[in-house]
């Protein structure tokens, strides 16, 4: 199984042919649809994308922000004060999978209410 970096380094030529296999290969982990969810009202700090999120320890949380800024999904705005802080956003390339995130929305909704839930 490819990883994130593998697909950052990856020319478009050896990418799947098919782009919702490229899609998921991006977002195919329950934490980072949930870290770009949380990101897509505006930046955040490691510790409110950490509190946002719930139940996701402080490596995991680590290593997925990690894998997105590799992908390209978001930056990491190092502030250089004491303590130091560090900011997430989302990239143009992050906030392009809005309309997949709000169709997920619509789609749980939609499953809940017939399910009532």
């Amino acid at each position: 199984m490819e990883t994130e970096k593998d697909i950052q380094t990856t020319p478009a030529k050896d990418l799947p042919a098919c782009p919702v296999e490229t899609t998921l290969m991006l977002i195919s982990d329950k934490w980072k649809v949930l870290i770009l969810r949380d990101l897509l009202p505006g930046t955040k700090r490691f510790g409110e994308l950490k509190k946002s999120i719930g139940h996701i320890s402080q490596k995991v949380l680590t290593a997925q922000l990690r894998q997105m800024e590799e992908s390209g999904l978001l930056t990491r705005t190092v502030f250089p004060e004491v303590p130091p802080h560090v900011e997430y956003t989302l990239t143009d390339l992050g906030y392009s999978l809005k309309p997949i995130l709000d169709a997920m929305w619509d789609w749980g909704e939609n499953y809940k209410a017939q399910n009532g839930k």
